[in-house]
């Protein structure tokens, strides 16, 4: 894939949410997104073609992640209110709330099958629910970390997650077994490659940096963008090429995978850009950011 076709024209703005855009995620198969802020709302919106669909609105402070199912019937979120909330899409009704997390809920997602969410918080716990019972108890709780947990992403065996104590860890549910990886600064988003083999961790010393799976090693550190204080995502592009994410300053951030080097970057936002979620198959892209609004960028 050639530079030309990496993003960096604006195709719509999604407005709508009061105040910062926290997280915007592309659906599975890229044709809806979710987006989710401080102003305690979910909406969904149609990206390609500028439009809001819904809004959910339940929660009791700021929300600061959303992940919906891969039939797209369901979708949890989790924010200040220290719950995991559990949706129907359709009707926006809250079909359950999970209560456990001592403080506030940093990231959710689904495991493949849609039967369990895990969550990560800020009292250093990641948390599993169990979609399908009534239970209100999690199924298993893992608090091996020694500050907050920042960001989680599912294999079909393995949780693994970025921890503020610096540490990538990966457990093996199958098995019991956990793995560090100390990098040594603050983790505020993992991401999976797409072909599983790697993990992009963004830190806060305005680098990410890319971890081999099977060795622990880290392979590559891209810089140039500045990460200091807030969570801000990071991912690759759906063909594992390049590298992007955002910066404090409003831009966005492409790096060639391979070396490093910064192959693109533009104004995409007036302030800090909280969230990129890359489209599944498409070269297309969305944003979200702390002025408030959603951007798709196309090439």
């Amino acid at each position: 894939m050639s530079v030309a076709d990496l993003p960096s024209k604006e195709a719509n703005v999604l407005k709508g949410h009061e105040g910062a855009v926290l997280a915007a995620r592309f659906n599975g198969d890229g044709n809806y997104c979710l987006s989710c802020g401080k102003d305690r709302t979910i909406r969904l919106w149609n990206p390609h073609r500028g439009i809001h669909i819904k809004t959910y609105k339940s929660h009791g402070r700021e929300v600061r992640d959303v992940h919906v199912t891969p039939d797209n019937s369901k979708l949890c979120s989790c924010g200040g209110d220290r719950q995991v909330f559990y949706w129907d899409v359709s009707t926006g009704r809250v079909i359950r709330k999970f209560r456990g997390h001592d403080s506030e809920v940093n990231a959710v997602k689904f495991n493949e099958y849609a039967s369990v969410v895990v969550s990560a918080g800020y009292d250093r716990s990641l948390r599993a629910w169990d979609c399908r019972s009534h239970s209100t108890e999690p199924i298993q709780i893992i608090d091996t970390f020694s500050d907050s947990v920042m960001s989680v992403c599912l294999t079909k065996t393995e949780i693994i997650a970025g921890s503020v104590d610096g540490t990538v860890r990966t457990f093996d549910i199958r098995i019991g077994r956990e793995i560090s990886d100390n990098l040594g600064q603050p983790v505020n988003c993992v991401s999976m490659s797409n072909d599983g083999n790697c993990i992009l961790a963004s830190c806060l010393d305005s680098t990410l940096r890319l971890l081999d799976r099977s060795a622990g090693e880290v392979l590559q550190e891209y810089k140039g963008h500045t990460c200091k204080s807030y969570k801000m995502d990071c991912c690759l592009t759906n063909t594992d090429a390049h590298v992007t994410g955002g910066s404090e300053d409003g831009f966005i951030f492409f790096w060639d995978l391979v070396d490093a080097s910064v192959v693109s970057s533009f104004r995409a936002h007036a302030s800090v850009v909280t969230s990129v979620s890359y489209h599944p198959k498409d070269n297309c892209m969305i944003t979200a950011s702390v002025d408030g609004t959603i951007r798709v960028w196309k090439t």
